[in-house]
């Protein structure tokens, strides 16, 4: 690998931690949306369903394994999908988490009456505040970058990855919040290495 190649690999890095760093710096004046949509959270009685399309439905096929596997139970529903059916996954006891970083991505935005009118509740995470996702949605988690990291700005990179940090960062809160304990971690990850010696160790 020549040296301009490593250079370009470097670039694209430091854009992508530089994204992360600004979600950081950004917390304190998202601040008082986190903290109602963790309250939400922590007194849901049914799931809390992640949606999306394209690289945010991947991402968000992640974030629902986080929260999962840190004590919320959760999973993941293609906004697509959702309109051929799968709405019939969600109750009203639901949260319903929608990922779109430009907020008005069309098969995004499909289910959303869908949703209210089944009587559960939307948190937007997108990285546009004025979008329709945002308006139609009860709660808003900002994810805005500058820019992606490509060098004609638009694939999904700088975007997704901040939507994943702060998706991660957020089940995690909420993981600390449950108290959720090292052994119910093992609990669900009873394949895992971590499993197996809480098994051995008589914890489980």
């Amino acid at each position: 690998m020549k040296m301009e190649d490593i250079e370009i690999i470097r670039k694209v890095m430091k854009a992508e931690i530089s994204s992360i760093k600004k979600q950081e710096q950004q917390l304190n004046s998202n601040k008082e949306e986190f903290n109602l949509i963790i309250k939400e959270i922590l007194a849901l009685k049914g799931h809390l369903i992640i949606m999306g399309v394209g690289k945010s439905g991947h991402i968000g096929k992640k974030l629902a394994a986080t929260f999962a596997s840190t004590g919320t139970p959760s999973f993941f529903i293609h906004a697509t999908e959702a309109m051929h059916g799968d709405l019939g996954m969600i109750t009203k006891d639901d949260l319903v988490i929608i990922i779109s970083n430009s907020g008005e991505t069309s098969e995004a935005l499909a289910p959303i009456d869908a949703i209210h009118r089944i009587g559960a509740m939307i948190i937007a995470l997108t990285g546009q505040e004025h979008s329709t996702l945002a308006r139609k949605s009860e709660f808003l988690l900002e994810v805005q970058v500058d820019r992606e990291a490509d060098t004609f700005n638009l694939a999904p990179t700088n975007s997704s990855t901040s939507v994943l940090v702060v998706g991660d960062s957020l089940a995690l809160a909420i993981s600390v919040l449950k108290n959720f304990t090292e052994e119910q971690f093992g609990m669900y990850h009873p394949g895992g290495a971590l499993g197996r010696k809480l098994v051995e160790e008589g914890k489980l």
